[in-house]
């Protein structure tokens, strides 16, 4: 089983597009865990709970040095989630890049 973690400003707006992508996933039949956070929690989710990519809202994606360098040593994959995919709320489009990513 894979783990993405949605990062945004506070959470609240990543979690509309996490509840599409659980969606997508279980229409799907995949094994995946999807779960939102806000960038200020990062440290403490990554100290108790397995990640294996993490995808940065587009409020947000201005911290991405940032927190490449709070990631490294972890093996865990980052990207920022394209802003129009983000925009439309469009789940199956923001599972299929965070599933290129951990390769599933």
């Amino acid at each position: 089983m894979k783990t993405v973690m949605l990062v945004c400003a506070a959470g609240m707006s990543t979690s509309l597009l996490v509840t599409k992508m659980r969606r997508v996933a279980q229409a799907k039949g995949l094994d995946i865990t999807i779960f939102a956070v806000s960038a200020t929690e990062i440290d403490d989710v990554l100290e108790t709970r397995q990640v294996d990519a993490l995808l940065l809202g587009p409020q947000v994606k201005f911290r991405r040095e940032e927190i490449e360098a709070r990631l490294q040593g972890k093996n865990i994959l980052l990207d920022e989630i394209n802003i129009q995919h983000y925009g439309m709320m469009d789940g199956e489009k923001v599972l299929n890049q965070a599933l290129s990513l951990v390769g599933s």
